[in-house]
């Protein structure tokens, strides 16, 4: 498939390690973490502007939040994950979401397993920091490029491939500013271009750091050109300190550097040869 990545990592490896991870990230995140809930959500959901009655595809949804207010916000929600474990605990949460929310079992990179969801019966799709995490994007934005209807659109947020991945890091250093001790915290950046694979944890204290694709910007927007989508809309999120005092080397020590990104993506033309 054009545009496909290659890397020495294989969908069963990262399948086995969020397995191991699923119960404990069910636990830990429920119905969303402060990040999610306060600085994540809001422009996702400004940006995904659901309507009423829309068919909306929750892509990587791990146990269901997300799922779950797009259904509160009247949306007819198809989801899904590779993780066995993350769906089951997934509709065990969303009992009380009726019909409203169909969840199921399945890869992302698998196009072939994806396009029976419904070719042209999807008004938006939504992948929720989920790209990092999967092997091979090239797959679901070839699927969803029949999936979606004419138009329709894809938001999807991820760390920040500039500034926030597992080539960054947050660096302090003490200077002398006119006789006054002061730390000054930026983010270094020892390498950009390029795919790369990685093992990271996204929460402190999972049971397994899990894998990290960083791409570079550009690489993500032309994987989504090349199936006829348009960037259309696009916003930096930093990660603004908390009421506690941040701790050292977070990026809530670096408020002017954004931490995530959140683009939307519109289906206007065909997927390139």
């Amino acid at each position: 498939m054009p545009g496909s990545e290659q890397h020495e990592v294989s969908v069963r490896d990262t399948h086995e390690i969020w397995n191991s991870n699923a119960d404990w990230w069910a636990d830990r995140i429920g119905e969303g973490n402060r990040f999610q809930l306060e600085i994540l959500n809001p422009p996702t959901e400004r940006l995904l502007a659901i309507q009423p009655g829309e068919r909306v595809l929750d892509v990587a949804c791990g146990n269901g939040p997300f799922s779950r207010r797009m259904a509160k916000a009247g949306a007819d929600v198809a989801a899904f994950d590779f993780s066995e474990l993350f769906i089951a605990r997934a509709r065990k949460r969303s009992a009380e979401t009726g019909d409203t929310i169909a969840y199921h079992v399945l890869d992302a990179t698998d196009e072939a397993g994806l396009r029976p969801l419904g070719e042209r019966s999807f008004d938006a799709a939504v992948c929720n920091m989920g790209l990092m995490d999967i092997v091979d994007i090239a797959p679901l934005l070839s699927a969803l490029s029949h999936l979606l209807k004419p138009g329709g659109r894809f938001v999807y947020a991820i760390p920040h491939p500039c500034f926030h991945s597992t080539a960054t890091s947050i660096v302090g250093e003490q200077i002398d500013e006119h006789g006054e001790i002061v730390t000054h915290w930026s983010v270094r950046v020892r390498d950009y271009l390029g795919l790369k694979a990685q093992r990271g944890i996204g929460i402190i204290g999972q049971p397994q750091p899990h894998w990290y694709f960083d791409r570079p910007l550009g690489a993500v927007f032309d994987a989504c050109f090349a199936q006829g989508f348009a960037l259309d809309g696009f916003k930096e999120i930093p990660m603004p300190p908390g009421e506690e005092p941040a701790r050292p080397f977070s990026f809530e020590t670096v408020p002017g550097i954004p931490i995530a990104l959140v683009a939307r993506m519109r289906l206007v033309g065909t997927p390139n040869a």
